[in-house]
């Protein structure tokens, strides 16, 4: 099993920040990424839906020998990764707003996340920010149309720019001194952010802690690649395969799946 990928699936190109920070942390590993961009954004579907997806993602990835699952998306993490675990033996390592490290650092006591709707509203993200952040401010803002401009290629658009600014100005008025980006799509935003946000406001994303957790898990498991072979990574995409090539390195093959 050892030998097996590490398989990690998102609701389109996004989660390919997480397989950057894990690629990173464990470069003898074999890997499977799959981009369901298709069926992208999750954060506006409901939890049966969400369900559903991943139940089809994770199969994909099973039936390709990967011995452990990332599942690189916030939304089907909340909403789905439950369900993952009570019915498939394999490891599933999920992603979560890293609210409780904005929480605990901030000194004005205001706080924003910018997420889903999917993840806003979820069981996990409630339990967790009543958990941390009591007595903190915490400003939520639904990011609804990011997935869909940077699934489509537009970035660095100045649509793109324009919609940051009405999420982000409103947090910027209420002191917030960290951001939380709780979509894995959403790192790609950090050099537009960067720019956008006091030097005094820290952006927080999960991508190299679950990095790290998924190197825990693989060690605990004995579970680890000793790289006696030239590791293989392949990516899948059901939608447009150029966006996904656009954000990954050439070295990397990108297939397109009808899935």
């Amino acid at each position: 099993m050892s030998k097996g990928p590490i398989g990690i699936f998102d609701s389109g190109i996004g989660g390919t920040s997480i397989f950057k920070e894990i690629h990173a942390l464990l470069p003898n590993e074999n890997f499977i990424y799959l981009a369901d961009s298709k069926n992208a954004p999750y954060g506006n579907r409901s939890k049966e839906e969400i369900i559903r997806l991943s139940i089809k993602n994770t199969e994909f990835l099973i039936a390709k020998g990967c011995k452990i699952i990332v599942v690189a998306c916030n939304t089907a993490t909340t909403n789905a990764i439950d369900y993952l675990r009570e019915n498939y033996p394999i490891p599933f390592i999920g992603i979560e707003p890293a609210i409780k490290t904005a929480a605990l650092n901030t000194q004005t006591k205001s706080v924003g996340i910018l997420a889903t709707k999917g993840t806003l509203s979820s069981h996990l993200f409630h339990k967790t920010t009543d958990l941390y952040a009591n007595g903190i401010k915490v400003i939520e803002q639904v990011g609804e149309g990011i997935v869909p401009l940077i699934e489509s290629g537009k970035l660095n658009s100045t649509e793109m720019k324009l919609l940051l600014d009405t999420y982000i100005k409103p947090m910027l008025e209420q002191n917030i001194d960290y951001l939380v980006l709780g979509c894995t799509h959403y790192p790609y935003l950090i050099p537009i952010l960067a720019e956008m946000l006091p030097n005094d406001v820290k952006i927080i994303d999960s991508g190299l802690a679950i990095a790290k957790q998924t190197q825990l898990i693989l060690s605990n498991l004995n579970l680890l690649d000793d790289a006696t072979l030239e590791p293989t990574t392949q990516l899948f995409s059901n939608g447009d395969v150029s966006v996904l090539k656009s954000i990954i390195e050439d070295k990397f093959e990108v297939s397109y799946l009808d899935f």
